[in-house]
């Protein structure tokens, strides 16, 4: 049985809309290049053909893994969060206790990280740690090297 896989309703619309993209554009277009490359002549050594065949192969792929991420989707329903504790969908004020640097995070499922932009895995080392926390608590969160992590949650929200 597949693991489940925790997205908020925006992840899963994204995930929705990529396979759309995929399973339309992408396909059309690996099966113009192969029919391209059928057009050279002799397919058994032709460079162009053997890539666009591992391009549509890796397509493929790629497709199967987000239906698989979309069969075992648990969307959030995010009407239902609430604000005393740190669950995935909502956003998080930290203000790390060393440097005094205030962050902001959204938690959501792994699928949808993306540190860069704001969006924090629940099963990331700090998002591990907020789940389940309340305002003003202090979480402290391990680090590859050094001393822990100290993180004041300052404010949570939807």
């Amino acid at each position: 049985m597949a693991k489940e896989t925790i997205v908020t309703k925006e992840g899963y619309e994204q995930l929705k809309t990529e396979i759309e993209d995929l399973t339309g554009r992408g396909r059309r277009e690996i099966a113009e290049r192969i029919k391209e490359a059928r057009d050279f002549g002799d397919i058994s050594e032709n460079a162009e053909y053997d890539a666009a065949k591992n391009e549509q192969a890796m397509l493929e792929a790629r497709i199967a893994t987000l239906e698989e991420k979309i069969r075992s989707a648990s969307v959030v329903d995010e009407k239902q969060l609430e604000i005393d504790t740190v669950q995935v969908g909502n956003t998080v004020h930290l203000k790390d206790q060393k440097t005094s640097k205030s962050v902001k995070y959204k938690v959501v499922g792994s699928s949808e990280a993306d540190p860069a932009n704001g969006k924090l895995s629940n099963e990331s080392p700090i998002g591990k740690a907020l789940m389940g926390h309340k305002k003003n608590d202090i979480v402290k969160v391990p680090v590859p090297r050094g001393p822990q992590r100290q993180l004041k949650i300052t404010k949570i929200d939807l």
